[in-house]
């Protein structure tokens, strides 16, 4: 005997959870169902997210700003606590980096948020940056900081209050296709529904395989990041989040310390990914070379897996192979700051509503998101 549901969710970090959460909504039966002890402890339990609209690809601009107004206003009881916590960002560029500076200017746009400025003001807002090291920088003043763990909550809480059923330790092990729908087989027994959404980040493509649908090209990437404590002498409170143009290092401030990361992708298996010591040392030495600080002591360190697929840009659609199955994968570093939106457009082309128009309005193409989009094959 199984237990049945309209659908099954597979995977209950923050893209499942706030998918599920959409669906449930509607009075449909749902099923959360989630490998490891504890929702959200892969990919979303190790995010050090930042809300900004102008990171990411086409796609995911379009979703984050279409989040943005759920993240200021969430609805009522969502969370105790605000979702966004203001931060700036600046991006730095050497001497020999200017030229990219300038294009990044380009591709952002010179009005709203966004300003140029030269090496005096850069040294003035970041005095912990080394003198000469820098040779200008962009300024962003609409970015903020995401209170994951109030956001992952928010929507597990929603999906419990609407009758959603989560299942933990359930890592799936068969998924068969029958006449009315699917049978999942699970370490938490079995489970019926008549559409599955693949929510399982970094095991995204092991489940289509299981299911027969086609491969999305999935690259899990592992990004390394430690905490040290803030040199003496300099109040960081107000510090943006600091990103080498290229995206080889960043630093931004974390509860009274400094959270820093060399930036990594390097291609990995599913995995519960550790830090590597080599990424530690690197990150060690681009940090100290573009601030003064002496790294004496790490606190802590650890890896996540950032899951990308050819275009970066993630895939949510029906598969073209099997019918019910919904791909939600390949978020890779966008995955919280996008989720609200994204959840949104998902849980209506599940239930074969209409996108709402806040999305459409923000120049949101659902083709650039589809699992047998040109950019993938």
């Amino acid at each position: 005997m199984s237990e049945n549901y309209d659908i099954a969710v597979i995977g209950a970090g923050i893209a499942g959870a706030s998918v599920a959460a959409n669906l449930a909504k509607t009075g449909k039966q749902v099923l959360l169902l989630e490998m490891e002890s504890q929702p959200g402890y892969h990919t979303t339990g190790r995010s050090a997210a930042i809300f900004s609209p102008v990171y990411g690809p086409e796609p995911i601009r379009a979703l984050t700003r279409a989040s943005h107004a759920f993240f200021n206003t969430p609805p009522h009881g969502f969370s105790d606590s605000p979702l966004l916590r203001p931060r700036s960002a600046c991006f730095l560029a050497r001497e020999d980096q200017l030229s990219d500076l300038s294009d990044l200017q380009t591709e952002l746009g010179g009005g709203g948020a966004i300003s140029a400025i030269d090496q005096d003001v850069l040294q003035t807002r970041i005095p912990l940056l080394r003198k000469g090291y820098a040779a200008a920088a962009l300024w962003d003043d609409g970015t903020a900081e995401i209170d994951v763990a109030a956001l992952h909550q928010g929507y597990l809480r929603q999906f419990k209050a609407n009758g959603g059923a989560i299942h933990t330790n359930g890592e799936v092990q068969k998924i068969t296709k029958t006449s009315d729908g699917w049978t999942l087989a699970s370490a938490q027994g079995a489970f019926s529904a008549k559409c599955v959404v693949n929510a399982s980040g970094a095991w995204a493509d092991v489940l289509g395989e299981m299911a027969g649908a086609e491969r999305i090209g999935l690259i899990p990437k592992r990004r390394t990041a430690l905490i040290i404590d803030a040199p003496d002498g300099y109040d960081i409170s107000n510090l943006p989040l600091t990103v080498d143009v290229h995206e080889e290092f960043y630093l931004k401030p974390e509860a009274g310390k400094l959270l820093i990361s060399p930036a990594n992708e390097d291609r990995e298996v599913p995995c519960d990914v550790q830090p590597d010591e080599m990424d530690i040392a690197i990150c060690v030495d681009r940090i100290e070379r573009a601030f003064d600080i002496s790294v004496r002591r790490i606190e802590r360190s650890w890896a996540g897996l950032r899951s990308f697929v050819a275009d970066k840009s993630p895939v949510a659609g029906f598969s073209q192979q099997v019918e019910g199955f919904y791909w939600l994968a390949g978020q890779g570093g966008y995955g919280i700051q996008s989720a609200p939106a994204l959840a949104e457009y998902a849980a209506a082309e599940i239930l074969g509503q209409d996108i709402p128009e806040h999305i459409l309005g923000e120049g949101f193409d659902p083709a650039r998101l589809k699992p047998d989009r040109a950019s993938l094959q």
